[in-house]
């Protein structure tokens, strides 16, 4: 079953689709850096306490009694500071001694102890109160004298302290990365508002097509849709000339149909023979213009087609159209002269300049027929006053005189058939002042 009603446009999903790439890309970038961030605050914050561990190292002295002594003022300030989220220890291996920083005052902090000579340890501890802390621990065998002593140096710092750095970098790349989205997202509809404008062209090119005020597409368009606007208006004129053709279709078929009726009108329906004669030539015409309406008027191939029988047949028909006018009607053409021609085509063409020859002649007609370079000529002519503008009568509906009978198209059914076989249509003046018509046919 047919779908009903529109689907979503081009450009809805064209920003859909962007839209949610960006949003994904966003939101994979921010996880990125902010776990990026993370890590590097985790090692910036391991690396600040390695320092002052060595720096505990460097400063510690021992006193002659045992005593762990650390010199004022410490190496950093704030191990001096109660609460400062900088905190010191230095634990003998037993824990029969230690020193522990000023800033510890009222904290119990995880500190190692009991480490190997040359133990290292950087973790996360938990003390009593539920409060994590990174503790950066060294074992070291320590030389007093003679009697060497295992110490456990121990630096902390709070984790809140690296969750603060982390929430505050946080907050500045998300705004960041949401303006960065909506700069983005801008630009993305801008771009799709220009690059659909030849769509958009496109189809106010049709909508004027549709309602008159223009034949084709025309207009340059992109590289992808050129082939389209092409194809439509070749769509366009091919429909154009279907159109001509059948409304040329009909005036022909009328034009074609006089001569049977004029025969029949001056006496041939009486005659049984000439009655059937002339039904068949009408139905002939009627199948002819159909199929000439529907196949552009294409020549194909066809048999050799004898002219002189043709042509004596329409000469009989013409003389009694015209028998009370008593015309010298006679052709010139050899017996054995054949053309590849389609015969309605040839009866329409033959027929027509006579009919126009017979209606102007004075008193004689002459049809004359030969090969001549490359193709076939054949010339009519008569000893009427002549053609004063040919070139007029060649469109569709233009007369030479509109007091005489006729419809106008005769020499423009000619020049179509003649086209069709490669040829042309000549008018010229004949000897005796007389009208000549001359068609060239160069596919016979």
């Amino acid at each position: 079953m047919a779908e009903s009603g529109r689907s979503l446009s081009l450009r809805a999903r064209l920003l859909g689709v962007s839209a949610a790439v960006l949003l994904a890309f966003v939101v994979l970038t921010g996880a990125v850096l902010d776990r990026a961030f993370r890590d590097s605050a985790d090692a910036a914050q391991g690396e600040r306490l390695e320092a002052l561990l060595y720096l505990l190292m460097g400063a510690l002295d021992v006193a002659p009694d045992g005593r762990l002594m650390m010199p004022e003022p410490l190496p950093e300030a704030r191990l001096a500071l109660p609460g400062s989220g900088l905190y010191a220890a230095i634990v003998e291996g037993d824990g029969s001694r230690q020193w522990t920083s000023g800033s510890t005052l009222g904290l119990e902090i995880p500190f190692a102890r009991g480490l190997a000579p040359a133990e290292r340890r950087n973790d996360v501890q938990t003390a009593t109160d539920g409060r994590a802390y990174r503790v950066v621990s060294q074992g070291v065998r320590w030389a007093v004298g003679d009697t060497p002593r295992a110490l456990s140096f121990s630096v902390a710092a709070p984790l809140a302290a690296r969750e603060a750095e982390v929430r505050a970098y946080r907050q500045s790349l998300w705004s960041a990365l949401a303006v960065m989205a909506v700069l983005l997202l801008a630009a993305l509809i801008a771009v799709q508002h220009w690059g659909l404008g030849p769509l958009r062209r496109l189809a106010r090119r049709l909508a004027a097509i549709e309602a008159g005020d223009a034949t084709e597409v025309g207009g340059r368009f992109p590289a992808e849709l050129a082939p389209l606007a092409d194809n439509l208006d070749r769509v366009l004129r091919r429909e154009r000339a279907q159109l001509e053709r059948y409304r040329g279709a009909l005036g022909d078929l009328a034009h074609s149909l006089k001569t049977p009726l004029a025969v029949l009108r001056s006496g041939g329906a009486a005659d049984p023979d000439e009655l059937g004669q002339q039904l068949e030539r009408m139905e002939n015409i009627v199948q002819y213009q159909l199929q000439r309406a529907t196949t552009a008027g294409a020549s194909q191939s066809a048999p050799p087609l004898p002219l002189a029988p043709l042509v004596e047949r329409l000469l009989a028909t013409m003389a009694k159209v015209h028998a009370d006018r008593r015309l010298a009607l006679d052709h010139r053409i050899a017996d054995t002269l054949q053309a590849r021609i389609d015969e309605g085509d040839a009866m329409e063409l033959v027929g027509n300049l006579l009919d126009n020859a017979c209606k102007w002649a004075r008193s004689a007609v002459r049809v004359i027929a030969e090969r001549r370079e490359g193709g076939l000529l054949l010339v009519v002519e008569d000893d009427g006053p002549g053609i004063a503008d040919p070139a007029r009568l060649l469109g569709r509906g233009q007369r030479g005189d509109e007091t005489t009978p006729g419809h106008g198209i005769g020499l423009a059914i000619v020049r179509d058939i003649a086209l069709a076989y490669r040829g042309e249509l000549r008018i010229g003046r004949a000897a005796d002042g007389g009208a000549r018509v001359e068609v060239w046919l160069g596919q016979v």
